[in-house]
């Protein structure tokens, strides 16, 4: 049997009993990273010492099959660094190795960085959307989220600290810059924050340096009350009072809901 079991995100007390308890009689553990199973352990008072095996990005494709042939004749217990294994962490590939040879998975459900933000971030939590990390690179992030813009459930993504004043520009850009979004940082730890405004309002916030782990929840495009014409209509007549075509299509879609990218495609076709 494959066992999932969910870490914790920042604070150890989060740990379940039924986590502790694996770990304790575990004898085999897939680890992200062996050295933050040792400490892990070390950190719960584990005195037992499992045969650790790195699972990761780089050797998860390789490893999986070595690991499903094990897990049928004895329990593997899988662990991230934080969260749940498989939630932008390395285990996808092992489940569906396992799936497809008919081995047993379960999970030890606990700690997510995604729920929790998406709990505390003060935007609709009926339906919502992971979209893990933005990409790294300008261009494709801003493509993204364009992609995304008209998208009607909450969104939650990954950043890195480094990137995410960069990445709430982007967002701004392609949302608009009045979507109401939070940046939630340090989650269950000591200088734990939740920052709660306008995508533009967070970018400008964000410029002058942020650290941390950091989790971005932003609310999904509004009805479209307005139809896609008069939406280019707005567009234009934005255009017209000397605002720049990407940035009327933005500010259109931010408050119709219809694809900033598809309003800026069909306003210039209309401007010739």
């Amino acid at each position: 049997m494959i066992i999932l079991a969910a870490t914790p995100i920042g604070n150890l007390g989060d740990a379940s009993r039924r986590l502790v308890e694996a770990l304790e009689t575990a004898t085999v553990v897939a680890a992200e990273d062996t050295r933050t199973a040792q400490r892990l352990l070390a950190a719960l008072g584990v005195a037992n010492r499992p045969r650790l095996v790195a699972l990761h990005d780089h050797n998860e494709k390789t490893r999986a099959a070595e690991l499903v042939a094990l897990a049928a004749e004895q329990d593997v217990l899988v662990i991230s660094d934080a969260g749940m294994p498989t939630v932008s962490d390395p285990g996808y590939g092992l489940v569906a190795e396992a799936a497809a040879r008919g081995v047993t998975v379960t999970a030890l459900p606990g700690p997510s960085a995604v729920l929790t933000a998406l709990a505390v971030s003060g935007l609709p939590t009926d339906r919502f959307a992971f979209e893990g990390f933005l990409p790294r690179k300008a261009a494709e992030r801003r493509a993204t989220a364009t992609a995304l813009s008209g998208e009607a459930r909450t969104l939650v993504f990954f950043e890195s600290p480094a990137r995410l004043a960069a990445s709430l520009a982007d967002l701004a850009a392609g949302f608009g810059p009045t979507r109401p979004a939070a940046v939630c940082r340090e989650l269950t730890k000591l200088h734990e924050e939740v920052r709660r405004g306008t995508l533009a309002e967070l970018a400008e916030w964000a410029a002058a340096g942020v650290r941390g782990e950091i989790v971005v929840v932003v609310a999904g495009a509004p009805a479209r009350t307005v139809e896609f014409p008069d939406a280019v209509t707005q567009v234009l007549e934005l255009v017209r009072d000397g605002v720049r075509l990407k940035e009327a299509a933005a500010e259109v879609s931010a408050h119709t809901g219809h694809s900033s990218r598809e309003l800026y495609q069909a306003a210039l076709a209309v401007r010739g």
